[in-house]
């Protein structure tokens, strides 16, 4: 039946729509039973014969998968609690899973499409000390992304998880997209804090990746910029990694105009990115930072949820360490500090400017969420319950008050 108006941005459903025909023709396919706030995403294989269907719980990071099969049937593979954070459609009749149960860091899984279900699913690549953040089949490779704390490194196995190997990629970057081609080579975006993003090349893997011609130029040179990882100290003796970005040069003295970032939200990870105008600050002598606190996906799942729901504290406790941190180093003091953040780094900000106004000069907050009482009576609010938590639970409410 028809929704409330109160619902028009929910309960998302798919439907089949041929090609050449009105859409008044469209029919159901799935989703009449997934949650309120369900967002749906579709991949199909290679061939054409299978379609895959990511369900999201709201912005939290839980997910569900379906598989549409030759005899024209939805199969649920996953449930929200299994933990499966990605799926690939292989070419061998194969899916690939990224998993975090029992694996905070992720371990990817293999499950055959003529048998499709995690009781088939075999591990198939380990858990290990990296995050493991994409999955990428080719005809005869898996490839696998890395998170080492921000920035990324990408390991290639055989397709059964055997015969490992590290793919060399430029240092302190961040591998963003990874795509299979027809000719089982593969293509990968990378970029850094003083290099442009650029595609490379995997043929051999053997070999070093071939940097493509599909490159971000910048105006300028970043030659004379530097980037170091340092680690501030938070509350509870967690080490709080920090990205240095400045000239080659710079002085310790206290002096520097610095520019804090942050973020500390649904396992999202502020890893190495470029933006030429960042030039500008530099070559006057700013120095920008980047926190990669808690409540981001860094390090994994545990520290994404060492910083949400009733943790959330642990995210500005973080970001505040990092604050102090740069003073007690000298890189600047407070009266030259800046910090920035929007979104749920809108959030942070509110949080930091309220708990902490010593430790800054100028707060930018942008898109941020600062009444955490009604936030989730709003239309977009209503997603965020599974990071923030809801006021209809008392412990959540408590936090969120």
């Amino acid at each position: 039946g028809e929704k409330a108006d109160t619902d028009l941005n929910f309960y998302q459903q798919v439907y089949f729509h041929k090609v050449g025909t009105p859409d008044t023709a469209d029919t159901y396919s799935i989703g009449k039973d997934f949650p309120r706030i369900a967002e749906v995403k579709l991949d199909a294989s290679h061939d054409g014969k299978y379609v895959l269907a990511t369900v999201a719980n709201g912005d939290g990071g839980d997910f569900a998968h379906y598989l549409l099969g030759p005899d024209g049937n939805w199969k649920q593979l996953t449930k929200f609690e299994d933990q499966i954070k990605a799926a690939k459609l292989g070419r061998n009749n194969a899916l690939y899973l990224l998993s975090r149960a029992g694996a905070p860091r992720g371990k990817i899984l293999r499950m055959p499409l003529e048998n499709p279900g995690l009781a088939a699913a075999a591990t198939i690549v380990p858990p290990s000390d990296a995050v493991i953040r994409f999955v990428e089949p080719t005809g005869n490779s898996l490839y696998v992304g890395d998170l080492l704390g921000g920035p990324t490194q990408i390991r290639r196995f055989d397709l059964d998880g055997k015969n490992g190997t590290t793919i060399p990629i430029p240092p302190v970057s961040a591998v963003s997209e990874m795509e299979s081609l027809d000719d089982n080579s593969l293509l990968f975006r990378d970029v850094s804090y003083t290099e442009p993003a650029a595609w490379f090349h995997v043929v051999d893997p053997a070999k070093p990746p071939v940097k493509t011609a599909l490159v971000n130029t910048s105006p300028v040179s970043f030659a004379d910029i530097e980037v170091t990882r340092e680690f501030a100290t938070s509350k509870d003796g967690t080490k709080i990694p920090l990205n240095i970005v400045r000239k080659k040069g710079t002085k310790q003295d206290g002096n520097n105009p610095t520019i804090l970032y942050g973020y500390g939200g649904y396992g999202i990870s502020l890893s190495p990115s470029f933006d030429f105008t960042a030039k500008l600050w530099y070559d006057r002598g700013g120095v920008f930072v980047v926190a990669n606190i808690r409540g981001g996906g860094e390090f994994g799942e545990e520290w994404h949820k060492a910083g949400n729901l009733t943790k959330k504290q642990t995210v500005f406790d973080d970001f505040a360490a990092a604050a102090q941190y740069l003073a007690q180093q000298k890189w600047t003091r407070s009266e030259r500090l800046a910090l920035i953040g929007g979104s749920n780094g809108g959030l942070l900000m509110g949080a930091l400017i309220t708990q902490h106004p010593e430790l800054m000069r100028a707060v930018v907050s942008f898109v941020g969420i600062y009444d955490m009482l009604r936030v989730e009576l709003a239309p977009n609010g209503a997603f965020n319950v599974t990071e923030f938590g809801t006021v209809k639970d008392p412990e959540q409410f408590k936090a969120l008050y």
